[in-house]
């Protein structure tokens, strides 16, 4: 059992491994605390007994699909410090793939061709704006309700970035700034345009600035951080520019968007507004903050808005003082307990979950009542709490499964919690007679993100759900100081959880999202005239010089398995070449790279697809160009040379 002392501390003696370990953690974080109310309360209730292994395990939970079987379901997966997002099969939780988005690829050449660097940004001299991101939310577009397979977005937490992605070509299409913000976390797109109820696919993304910062941030500000704060922005899905934005107090979490249009929200730590770590948990609850999105909408096209620094992007205020009467109210927040990370949608479309970390507990809220505030029909926002369940210790993230059950991590317990949401609505209201823990599963260790099939829309199926630890400590094979991380699969489809797959992960992934197949019908082959560079006949090839600037040199050249349509191509020391390389091979796999050896020049050309780089060349001799990915019985043989003259 676990033993408390007065001065926070936890006395190892008698106690098994994973109890110790939750227990010096839980002391760890009491002592940082101050060994509040709730923290004592947390650490005095007893360990959670662990699932034991099920005998009976569902048809699901034998590890399909077998070699030669396809997936049933896709999970895109943030890939954390590396920028890119991961395609995932599931249940097998095979890699098919990775979307590089803020970082350079040098499989595909993202970072190095022209056109992925204009998706990038670049500097006046042609460098990348960025090399490095810190990935954590991935979520994808909607319709009626369900996910449509069209887009997909992820944010880039360090340098403030929103990238979209192209389900049909699994490619990063678009990245968006945005401004006034640091710390960029949390993203949510709306499941239906708020403002026409006729539209019901996704039209906005929204993103929570975490960090707050002197407006506009070119001044050192208050020592104390009174003039900080923070900014929440909605960026159109279809143009990624920013719509507007909205200044509000506290940090921003993640984010949660209703299945109606018409509330978007973040939960909120820090309310306190602190600058070091004991201010940021000194009250006991904090917020989730929930946008009122038609009247934010109205509000800026009645001009009723001011601009930050350069930006020319509308701010409303949504700070708690300026919002205190709810039938003009932009805002609305709502007390949760305490330091709370995380704030998910259920799929009946009627409640929010916050989890409360520094809590047992987490907050159910009602939206409809959420509603009724803002319409003057609730005398205080806290009344559209409906339940408060105590689920555990260290409450992070929450996923369903569609039958009316939800399933937290608890950090310090390393546990997935599932418990059901009207049980726990019954406990509330009175009825203690009402046990609304269903089940707990230990999982290694310390969780935090988790997700199950199809879980934040109404198809959600409760079959599989994804758990990501962060410490794996002796689960896989020692590979020196950098451990890697465990996701772990869990079997959701009867009562009791079942642990199915570990697999080890390099860190540090983050959020991911798990949705059937059918959904998404990505294309194998590009067209030709999807590519405005494109050389569409190999007689078209050639060297081109520039008349008016003769050190500019475009090179077109052509691929057909297994040769280049130039074999080879002569160029001029200094000259600045432009390579346009197109793929005319139609069958797919049939894949293309071209290096050129100390050029930094490496990229890929999939079927009917065109790319290019642009480059100078400083020193005279042979250079041998090659197809750097195995496509043809002579792909060694696949080459050009490119003689650079004096």
């Amino acid at each position: 059992m676990r033993k408390e002392k007065k001065e926070c501390g936890v006395s190892p003696e008698g106690l098994g491994r994973r109890q110790f370990v939750n227990a010096a953690a839980l002391a760890g974080l009491a002592g940082l605390a101050g060994c509040t109310e709730d923290k004592k309360n947390a650490a005095a209730a007893p360990a959670a007994p662990p699932s034991a292994p099920q005998a009976g395990a569902s048809k699901e939970s034998q590890l399909s699909p077998k070699p030669g079987q396809l997936d049933e379901y896709y999970g895109l997966w943030s890939g954390g410090h590396l920028g890119d997002v991961r395609v995932l099969g599931m249940p097998s939780g095979r890699e098919l793939h990775r979307i590089p988005c803020f970082v350079p690829d040098p499989l595909v050449g993202w970072g190095i061709t022209n056109e992925s660097k204009a998706v990038m940004g670049t500097k006046p001299d042609g460098s990348l704006r960025y090399a490095v991101a810190d990935t954590h939310h991935v979520h994808g577009s909607y319709k009626n309700g369900n996910y449509d397979g069209r887009y997909a977005w992820i944010n880039d937490k360090i340098n403030c970035r929103l990238a979209r992605l192209r389900l049909d070509y699994m490619i990063c299409d678009k990245i968006t700034d945005l401004p006034n913000v640091q710390g960029f976390h949390g993203i949510f797109p709306d499941k239906r345009d708020p403002v026409d109820e006729k539209i019901n696919h996704t039209t906005r993304v929204f993103c929570g600035g975490e960090f707050s910062t002197p407006l506009p941030n070119n001044h050192v500000g208050d020592p104390e951080g009174k003039d900080y704060h923070s900014i929440f922005t909605c960026v159109d899905a279809e143009s990624m520019e920013v719509r507007w934005q909205v200044l509000i107090d506290g940090n921003c979490d993640l984010v949660a968007t209703s299945y109606d249009g018409k509330l978007a929200a973040t939960n909120q730590y820090n309310t306190e507004m602190g600058l070091k770590y004991e201010d940021m948990m000194s009250a006991e609850r904090d917020a989730c903050l929930f946008f009122n999105v038609a009247r934010i909408e109205a509000a800026v096209k009645d001009g009723k808005f001011k601009t930050v620094g350069d930006s020319k992007v509308p701010v409303v205020d949504g700070t708690k003082a300026a919002n205190a009467d709810p039938k003009t109210a932009l805002t609305c927040y709502v007390s949760v307990p305490k330091n709370p990370h995380g704030v998910n949608a259920s799929p009946d479309q009627k409640y929010f979950v916050c989890s409360g970390k520094l809590s047992p507990t987490c907050t159910v809220i009602e939206l409809a009542k959420v509603l009724d505030w803002f319409d003057g029909k609730l005398e205080k926002p806290d009344g559209a709490i409906v339940a408060e369940p105590e689920v555990g210790l260290g409450p992070l993230h929450t996923a369903f499964d569609g039958r009316g059950n939800a399933y937290t991590t608890l950090f310090l317990d390393s546990q997935v919690c599932k418990w059901n949401i009207d049980a726990a609505i019954k406990f509330y209201k009175g009825d203690k007679n009402s046990k609304y823990v269903v089940d707990r599963c230990d999982v290694h260790y310390q969780p935090g993100h988790l997700n199950a099939s199809q879980s934040e829309t109404v198809a959600a199926d409760g079959k599989w759900l994804g758990v990501g630890n962060k410490f794996a400590k002796d689960r896989f094979l020692p590979v020196g100081p950098l451990h890697p991380e465990n996701e772990q699969l869990i079997d959701i489809s009867g009562e009791k959880m079942v642990l199915v797959a570990d697999h080890s992960i390099r860190s540090e992934p983050h959020d991911f999202i798990i949705f059937k197949r059918e959904i998404l019908q990505p294309k194998q082959v590009y067209t030709l005239d999807e590519f405005p560079l494109a050389t569409k006949d190999a007689k078209d090839s050639g060297v081109f010089r520039d008349a008016k600037n003769p050190h500019k040199v475009t090179v077109r050249i052509t691929s057909v398995a297994p040769a280049f349509s130039l074999r080879e191509f002569t160029v001029k020391k200094g000259d600045e070449v432009t390579l346009i390389l197109t793929n005319l091979d139609k069958v797919e796999d049939l894949t293309h790279g071209f290096a050129i050896p100390f050029h930094n020049i490496q990229f890929i050309v999939n079927p009917l697809e065109t790319k290019s780089v642009t480059f100078k060349v400083e020193k005279p001799g042979v250079y041998w160009c090659y197809c750097t990915n195995f496509c043809h019985a002579l792909h060694l043989e696949m080459r050009s040379r490119m003689i650079v003259q004096a």
